[in-house]
């Protein structure tokens, strides 16, 4: 059986609700196990017991979000030269434009020399004053479709063998 990993992390809710659907798509793909951890809870190990990787996260100050950019901190050396030729997707909710963080986030995959599946999926709230910011967010049918579909497109891969 082959393991999906989704690390993620969310503050308001909108990275939550792409991750679920991400994990929801790939779900679909019985002899996939699919493993969806708050960057927090996320380590080492967690990355070497998976096939594939899906990072969510929110993307504050043109960057990953603080416990993300954490997640990647306390395990790229413990992985590194571990993870060669894995396939990975980013899903990035973003208040403006989002390419700030997949940029980040596809820097820190070439260095675990991670092989790219799918194109950052950027989701844009256009919160742009504290209170859109800050408030709750419900992220749109046809973005979180997007989302399944890439879980749903890593699982099938995992399982072809095409990554």
């Amino acid at each position: 059986m082959k393991t999906l990993l989704i690390v993620y992390h969310s503050m308001t809710g909108g990275t939550l609700q792409m991750a679920q659907a991400a994990a929801e798509g790939a779900a679909t793909e019985s002899s996939v196990q699919v493993r969806l951890l708050r960057a927090p809870d996320a380590g080492a190990d967690d990355l070497i017991g998976a096939h594939g990787y899906i990072f969510a996260t929110p993307e504050n100050l043109a960057a990953v979000s603080g416990l993300m950019k954490d997640f990647f901190d306390r395990t790229y050396y413990a992985v590194l030269e571990l993870l060669n030729g894995r396939p990975y997707a980013s899903l990035i909710c973003a208040g403006s434009d989002g390419a700030s963080a997949a940029r980040q986030i596809e820097r820190i995959a070439t260095g675990w020399r991670l092989k790219p599946v799918a194109p950052p999926l950027i989701v844009c709230t256009h919160a742009q004053s504290p209170e859109q910011i800050l408030r709750p967010k419900k992220i749109e049918a046809q973005a979180l479709q997007s989302c399944r579909g890439v879980g749903t497109a890593m699982a099938a891969g995992l399982i072809l063998g095409v990554f």
